[in-house]
């Protein structure tokens, strides 16, 4: 015993020793750049032109399995978005297996497989691996396809275009992209509601057999396999997929243009979503590859880039703005984004052309900590089977030169300032970019307009269209008329007067979860908020008109002050009984879900009413949140009479780009008391 305390005191002293001769300002020096050996791909191909990788990787007992189609975009035309039911079909049983039967197999083997029009993956324990490999084989060889399930597909959709009418990112994205490249080619079009339609089982099966094909398929297996072993299973399974003799036209020409900016109205929009680029030519194999990585990276990469430094942290216009220079085959380009303020969008813009200008000229400690960051993201990425598997299949579809990822952290060290800025110059054209913004037009355009660009306008499906008129208020509309409008369209001034408490109980989904809400408000400023999951409570909010508390996930806290002052602001059931001309302001007349409404500002919060009934629209609130105001939009519709009152019955909020709709079940007025709000 003595001597081991002997030991731990010499190591002790040791360690004070050492300690005293480190400069603990002085940054650590980084190691050397270790060596990267990567399993080379075991390779052979069927009868039908699929290529087979497998990497043997026995570490773990996982095998990973990729297929991929390598084809160029298609052109589908009027049936638009039939790729996407398609992909939707695989999997949903085969010519021996009905769908419940398959998807019992599936979960048999406690594997996960998914399919894309352009492949599939699975992944499974490695004892099983050949019964996946079997069932993804039968699924892609052997479909079943049907009028029920290729209708199913269809509604889902339409459902989902439906859910992104009025997302300003959905638009952005659609519009963008149609513009880029042109809306009738096969990386410009964009499915509708009427091409959905239009798809019929035959169009499926068409799809599947011309362009569903092992003729330029790759099939990567990564994981605890040995080679030999499943070689002919998989000649056995996946040579029944049958080729096809289908060409592929080549893809138009893009080209970029003299920088202008393109304007989406997106009148519901709460926040401006930002796409500025250009059309690039740069490919994963070309020398300037590492450099242009590097230079995207300083500029938009991540929270400590330019970009990021400079729209969020410095000036507060947005909680992100990044960047990325894409190398893909068929589509390179480059690209940045964010969705900004609508009151900052033309301060946004000019910011992100002072970066994409000012990338030309590069710090050394700038590219330093990027050659760091993207080697250790590089070796962190070793760690995944995956990766192993994508690595595999870039060098085949890309034609890499040979040891191209064994080199990767050798090829980042090479590079030098002069590379990346010649890379930023080549790649990163801000002369010849198209400034894309998805937004409230009444609110953004003019100020946009004095950037200095030229600035064009297109509807929500890249048609070109005129910029918004500015609709005029007639000279007897006054706030006080609204607001009279309003009371008389709702009920009647006494109507409202009698109405101490009013209870709302609504029902919705947010992403797919059910919810229950039960709102109370109160004559006085009370407000009660309970939602609840799985008849859980997930959140409550309480405030009894001078102080409140919150609850959520089971923690009771006090509520903060600066919420207890906007909940005294907003106090009353019926604001629009205490509107006055020095109290509010009439900001115009704004489209509101495709109806003018007269918009009132009074604080933090915009109130919306409609031209022609005088009922509430919706209404818009500014809130601070971590550092940042964000825009919390709020819509009203489908109005139905409660005792001798107009009140909506569907409620659609939308935070932070998350929309929740609730439908109301039923109203209550009057049935809560003060004991309520404690």
């Amino acid at each position: 015993m003595k001597n081991i305390k002997y030991i731990a005191a010499a190591f002790l002293i040791s360690g004070m020793l050492s300690a005293q001769n480190i400069d603990i300002n002085a940054m650590p020096k980084p190691a050397a750049t270790p060596v990267i050996n990567i399993a080379k791909p075991k390779t052979f191909q069927l009868k039908n032109g699929l290529t087979v990788l497998v990497v043997e990787n026995h570490k773990l007992p996982r095998v990973n399995i990729e297929l991929t189609i390598d084809r160029p975009p298609l052109y589908e035309g009027e049936i638009a978005g039939v790729g996407g039911i398609l992909s939707s079909q695989l999997g949903t049983g085969t010519t021996s297996l009905s769908k419940d039967e398959y998807n019992k197999k599936v979960d048999f083997y406690g594997a996960k497989i998914g399919f894309g029009e352009s492949g599939a993956v699975a992944n499974t324990l490695s004892k099983y691996s050949k019964q996946v490999i079997s069932l993804m084989a039968d699924a892609i060889a052997n479909p079943k396809f049907s009028v029920e399930e290729v209708n199913k597909s269809k509604e889902r959709a339409i459902e989902g275009l439906r859910s992104e009418e009025k997302s300003a990112e959905a638009i952005a994205r659609r519009v963008q992209r149609a513009l880029t490249y042109g809306k009738n080619t096969p990386r410009g079009e964009f499915e509708t509601e009427e091409s959905i339609n239009k798809i019929q089982l035959k169009d499926v099966q068409d799809f599947y057999e011309k362009y569903y094909t092992p003729n330029n398929a790759y099939l990567v297996i990564v994981g605890d396999v040995k080679t030999d072993d499943i070689k002919n299973l998989i000649k056995k399974e996946f040579g029944k997929w049958k080729k096809s003799k289908a060409k592929f036209t080549a893809l138009e020409p893009a080209q970029n243009v003299a920088t202008e900016v393109n304007i989406v109205d997106v009148p519901t929009a709460v926040q401006s979503v930002i796409y500025i680029g250009n059309i690039s030519t740069l490919k994963k194999k070309d020398p300037q590859y590492f450099s242009g990585v590097l230079a995207n990276y300083i500029l938009g990469g991540g929270g400590e880039a330019r970009l990021f430094m400079n729209l969020r942290e410095k000036n507060g216009f947005t909680y992100g703005a990044y960047s990325n220079l894409s190398t893909g085959k068929y589509s390179p380009k480059f690209t940045a984004n964010a969705s900004v303020r609508n009151e900052v969008t033309d301060k946004a813009v000019q910011e992100f052309m002072n970066e994409l200008k000012g990338i030309s000229a590069i710090k050394l400690d700038e590219l330093e900590n990027a050659k760091a960051k993207l080697k250790g993201q590089f070796i962190m990425s070793l760690e995944k089977p995956e990766t192993i598997a994508e690595f595999a299949l870039s060098e085949k579809l890309e034609n890499l030169p040979e040891g191209f990822y064994n080199n990767y952290l050798k090829s980042i060290d090479k590079v030098t300032i002069a590379d990346t800025e010649n890379a930023a110059k080549a790649n990163i054209l801000p002369n010849q970019s198209r400034i894309f913004i998805a937004g409230k037009a009444s609110e953004i355009a003019d100020s946009v307009e004095k950037l200095g660009y030229p600035v064009k306008y297109f509807d929500a499906y890249a048609n070109p269209t005129q910029k918004p008129a500015t609709k005029k208020i007639d000279a007897n509309v006054t706030v006080e008329s609204i607001a009279q409008k309003f009371i008389s369209a709702t009920g009647s001034k006494a109507a409202i007067e009698k109405v101490k408490y009013l209870t709302t109980n609504a029902s919705g989904t947010v992403q797919g979860m059910a919810l229950e809400l039960s709102t109370i408000k109160g004559k006085k400023g009370e407000f009660l908020m309970e939602m609840k999951m799985m008849g859980n409570t997930v959140q409550k909010m309480v405030f009894n008109g001078k102080d409140g508390y919150i609850v959520a996930q089971g923690n009771k806290v006090p509520m903060p002050e600066e919420a207890k002052a906007e909940m005294k602001a907003e106090a009353g059931l019926f604001p629009e009984a205490n509107f006055t001309k020095d109290k509010v302001e009439l900001k115009g007349i704004e489209n509101i879900n495709g109806e003018d409404a007269y918009a009132l500002k009074q604080g933090s919060t915009t109130y919306y009413y409609s031209v022609k009934s005088g009922l509430k629209l919706g209404e818009l609130k500014l809130q601070k949140a971590n550092g940042q105001e964000i825009s919390i939009p709020t819509y009203y519709s489908d109005y139905k009479e409660v005792q001798g009152l107009k009140l909506p019955f569907k409620i659609t909020q939308n935070i932070n780009g998350m929309e929740m709709i609730f439908n109301v079940n039923s109203y209550e007025i009057n049935k809560a008391t003060e004991a309520t709000f404690k």
